[in-house]
């Protein structure tokens, strides 16, 4: 017994089985996560070591160089770069795709461990971790309200990321900005040399005295008492007066050395909350969290803070992953409302009928709750691509359904009862319907087994297409017929008949379409070289379109990244960056203005210092701005250019770049020799910008940071007792002062520092410094080394073993493409030295690489189709018929890229590759309805003829469904719409052309080939009956 006779013989379990699977869809989707993109992992490592106080060349020799060589023997290495800066070394490592990360990870540590002992003493253990995209915070606050920027931070780091981290999905809280109270003492170098001290005693001697130890128990009669000895400070006075035993023997009080105030760390950063002093809280979610849960989570605790505290305090939401989280998710699920409706609209107004019409519309909501169960079983979370493949199949879920009713519809004109008719329609359709389910599910199974991030992506949007479907499969086989054998009575039945009269409208499409048809299938070699023109004209169409990565998604936020000379003062800084902040005041979209003075931000491992700050700008909703972030983009680097003294890049953020190797334009130089590397980059910079387009054009190789390098002579040291680790921390104590312990007042815990006095670290100062030796002396540090300012590289970068310098670019009114090729022609002039070498990389690389891949999958795709179509026609010649289906699609595409200027993109070829499984089908239906004519004894062209006019509302039906189902997700109403539009574009303008075409077409084409059979079978028997004569 088949599905459709088992749901009509037994309607009360059938509709069981639907109300089970409406219950559990409905506990399915409150349990399924929000996110805005699929969880992706990405094979990538980083090893991060610090080698404190030295210079990126020795950091490179030292440290750098000998990671390069052990990483590389780890299995599955597909690449390594690294970056070699003063004081620390950042190693990535990229791995093949599919390799397992927690395997991997071990691995790396075990080749580190093999040369730890190699390294200088001073080296911290290097820490490996994997890269994930968690690791950006999902919500950036600005805490301000509090006048006193050292309370302020104290609350935020002592009341608000305390009670933060104990959420449920936190992972950690970062506060950024305000001041730090601090102990600090400052010595005066004359007198610490006159007593015969040092920094480190007393540094020593304070460890010493600030103390609460216990002294055991002891017992008093019948009691037994802990012994508790208290000695840490509780007044600065006691700090001041603490007796520190001097080189002659006698005691010095502190203050007779040193001054002891309360002050202020020194300021390397702060934070402004459009334009205010403030201090800025970021949260970072787990791996598995809901982003949209934790962020609700984060802001209803800071609401219940600010009302705990009663301190004046008041927060803004600078960055909140969760808002445009929820509007993607929003614009896709009115967009996949929208589609629906329209598609059951379209429904209405062909079938004339509401019954008819409430029973093909039932199978959207039953085939969307049916994927949201297997969503849910399938561990998949709610993002834009699992409900981008529901907005995608909306229209698509009522195909079947239509194709079913409307056979259903033919055996009642024939005189069946409703059973017969609902069984026998149902049943002569079923192989046809699942065979055009198939050939659409099909095209998805290369992308599944692609490797990359492309697959990463789109790897859950084929799932969810697939689901939804096949549970449309499963609705049109079992629901739709059973609905059709109880509800359609004999009243329906002739409403419908009377209906289905056509207008005269309607009269008039069939009868141009029934003369049309004949006129093709009498001139069929003209019809075909029409058709090939049209394919040419595609094919010179599709190279006109652009091609991109990805399109930009539009989410509001622009960051300004601000870099001074090297070395420049927070001072200095500070003042261009008001100037940047007078001209964003300008622009009337602005929401909020978040900046980090001293700061690249807060995902750049590197960037840090008085030379460098960002700025966040924070857009009003996109429905609420006229311009769009890259237009508002595009005229702040406009506006900022006359700004002198600083180097300004302004780009536009979006969860998506983060998944992007950087910039679109990365080219990476090759070579040894820093010299030569400086001449070549400067040469491939000024030819970049010669290219229209591009914008924000930089070299890695930037300027060097000036530095005060200390020469020690090893000699004199040594024989003084000396060595250059002992020299460069006691400068580090001068300079920078050392944490000598900790101060409690008030329930308030300081940093105690001991250093030199401001006064004294200039350069005549430091040489002057005494500095202690083994054997108890003291010589100043002029005797033992030599001070001078020079200027080395910033940073070393590395890849593959060799040095590298990129140089990259923004780009910005053409097409990534069209500006790739222009740049590969002028460096394909470019005389390049022996031992250097060029490539292209960035997001240019990743779009060769996805099309190479993607362009694979559509072969394989269409070999799938033409598998499913040779296993249901039983035939190895029909299948190729409707497969031509797939070139007229490719006629409609070009074209609504082009009218639409729309850029080939990842996302609109899986647009294509997903049309052409859905081609196909009007095809499969005309082809099949010819064939089962013929088996009752039809002749060719009379079969066609009535094949075309019979088929021709069902197919009309199921594209016009899916295309208005689609037409909302095409417009691109809403955030985040960039990145499905190019899809459903594809699909519509692929769809349109085709449907017309293959009721036309694919008649020619069926006719040409049987004629062709024909002939030779004729030939075959002329020459049979020759060889027998």
């Amino acid at each position: 017994m088949n599905l459709s006779r088992f749901s009509i013989k037994r309607p009360v379990t059938t509709l069981m089985i639907f109300l089970l699977v409406l219950v559990l869809g409905l506990v399915s989707i409150t349990r399924l996560n929000i996110d805005l993109l699929p969880k992706m992992t990405f094979p990538v490592a980083a090893v991060f070591t610090s080698y404190e106080g030295v210079g990126p060349q020795e950091v490179e020799n030292m440290v750098t160089k000998p990671l390069e060589g052990v990483l590389g023997t780890v299995p599955n290495v597909k690449g390594i770069t690294t970056i070699s800066s003063a004081g620390q070394s950042i190693a990535i490592v990229q791995f093949e795709w599919g390799t397992n990360m927690d395997f991997a990870l071990l691995d790396v540590r075990e080749k580190i461990d093999l040369i730890k002992s190699f390294f200088p003493k001073e080296i911290d253990n290097p820490l490996v971790f994997k890269f994930d995209p968690a690791m950006m915070p999902i919500i950036n606050l600005a805490v301000s309200g509090i006048s006193d920027l050292a309370t302020l931070k104290q609350v935020a780091e002592d009341e608000v990321k305390p009670r933060l981290e104990r959420l449920n999905g936190v992972a950690s809280v970062d506060i950024s900005g305000g001041l730090v109270s601090i102990i600090k003492i400052e010595v005066d170098p004359a007198q610490l040399h006159a007593y015969g001290l040092t920094l480190q005693s007393i540094t020593q001697i304070l460890q010493a005295e600030n103390l609460n130890l216990p002294g055991g128990i002891v017992r008093s009669g019948n009691l037994e008492l802990m012994v508790r000895t208290t000695g840490q400070f509780e007044r600065l006075e006691q700090i001041e007066q603490l007796n520190i035993p001097s080189a002659h023997g006698s005691m010095v009080k502190l203050k007779e050395v040193a001054s002891v105030t309360e002050a202020f760390k020194d300021r390397t950063s702060y934070v402004l909350l459009n334009g205010e002093p403030a201090v800025g809280i970021a949260i970072q979610k787990e791996t598995d969290a809901n982003t949209v849960n934790v962020s609700r989570q984060v802001l209803r605790e800071m609401a219940k803070i600010k009302k705990d505290l009663l301190s004046g305090l008041t927060f803004e939401v600078v960055m909140n992953q969760a808002d445009f989280i929820q509007r993607s998710i929003d614009n896709l699920k009115s967009n996949a409302v929208v589609g629906g409706l329209l598609a059951v609209a379209i429904l209405y107004l062909f079938l004339r009928n509401l019954a008819s019409t409430l029973i093909i519309g039932v199978a959207i909501p039953i085939s969307i709750i049916t994927t949201f169960i297997l969503l849910y079983f399938a561990k998949l979370n709610l993002n834009m691509m699992t409900l981008g493949g529901l907005a995608l199949g909306v229209g698509m879920l009522v195909d079947n359904a239509i194709v079913v009713l409307e056979n259903i519809y033919r055996f009642r004109d024939q005189g069946s009862s409703l059973e017969e008719a609902a069984i026998e329609g149902s049943s002569e359709v079923g192989m046809a319907i699942t065979a055009s389910t198939l050939t659409t599910i099909v095209v998805f199974l290369p992308v599944v087994f692609m490797g990359g991030m492309t697959a990463q992506l789109f790897k859950e949007l084929a799932l969810t297409v697939t689901f939804s479907l096949l549970a449309s499969l499963f609705v049109a086989q079992t629901l739709i017929p059973m609905l059709c054998s109880k509800y359609l009575h004999v009243k329906a039945e002739k409403t419908v008949k009377n209906a289905r009269k056509p207008r005269q409208s309607k009269e008039t499409i069939l009868c141009w379409y029934k003369r049309m048809l004949a006129w093709s299938l009498q001139h069929r070699k003209t019809v075909v070289f029409f058709t090939l023109f049209l394919f040419a004209l595609s094919i010179v169409m599709i190279f006109r379109v652009g091609a991109e990565f990805l399109p930009s998604m539009d989410e509001g936020i622009i960051s300004v990244q601000i870099q001074m000379p090297k070395g420049s003062v927070l001072s200095e800084t500070e003042l261009v960056v008001r100037k940047v902040e007078e001209t964003i005041a300008e622009i009337p979209e602005t929401a909020m203005v978040f900046t980090m003075v001293g700061s690249g931000g807060s995902m750049n491992f590197l960037s840090s210092g008085g030379d460098q700050s960002s700025i966040t700008l924070q857009l009003v909703d996109k429905k609420q701005r006229r311009r769009s972030a890259d237009e508002v983009a595009e005229w702040i680097r406009t506006r900022t250019q006359g700004i002198t003294g600083a180097e300004i890049k302004v780009d536009t953020w979006s969860m998506m770049s983060m998944s992007s190797s950087g910039k679109p334009i990365n080219i990476k130089l090759k070579g040894e020799d820093f010299a030569q590397l400086e001449n070549l980059s400067a040469d491939l910079v000024a030819l970049v910008k010669e290219v229209e387009g591009t914008r924000e054009v930089e070299s890695s190789l930037d300027e060097g940071r000036p530095e005060l390098q200390v020469q020690i002579d090893r000699e004199r040291a040594s024989t003084l007792g000396l060595n250059a680790y002992s020299i460069a921390s006691y400068l580090r104590t001068a300079i920078e002062g050392a944490t000598a312990t900790r101060f409690k007042v008030r329930g308030k815990e300081y940093d105690v520092i001991v250093c030199l006095q401001e006064n004294e670290k200039g350069i005549p100062g430091l040489m002057e410094l005494m500095i202690p030796t083994a054997i108890g002396a003291q010589v100043p540090l002029s005797e033992v080394a030599e001070v001078r300012v020079v200027e080395g590289p910033n940073v070393i970068n590395r890849e593959d073993q060799e040095r590298v310098v990129s140089i990259s670019a923004a780009i910005s009114g053409r097409d990534l493409n069209s500006i790739t090729k222009e740049i590969n022609k002028k460096i394909g002039a470019y005389p390049l030295p022996t031992g250097y070498s060029i490539k292209i990389g960035g997001e240019a690389e990743e779009m060769v690489t996805a099309f190479r891949d993607l362009l694979l999958a559509l072969l394989l795709a269409v070999i799938f189709v033409y598998m499913i179509l040779a296993a249901q026609f039983e035939s190895l010649l029909q299948p190729f018929i409707i497969m031509l289906t797939v070139p007229l699609g490719f006629i409609g595409v070009s074209w609504a890229l082009a009218i639409s200027q729309v850029n080939l993109s990842v996302i609109a070829f899986i647009g294509f590759i997903m049309l052409a499984g859905i081609v196909v089908n009007n095809a499969i239906v005309l082809v099949d309805y010819v064939n089962i004519l013929r088996g009752k004894g039809y002749p060719v062209l009379e079969a066609l003829m009535m094949a075309g006019p019979t088929r021709f509302r069902p197919i009309m039906m199921t594209s016009l469904t899916t295309i208005l189902g689609l037409l909302p997700m095409a417009i691109g109403w809403g955030e985040g719409s960039e990145q499905q539009a190019p899809m459903a574009i594809v699909v519509i303008g692929g769809l349109t052309v085709s449907t017309f075409l293959t009721l036309i077409l694919i008649p020619v084409f069926y006719l040409s080939f049987e004629s062709f059979s024909q002939k030779r079978k004729k030939r075959r028997q002329r020459n049979l009956e020759t060889s027998l004569n």
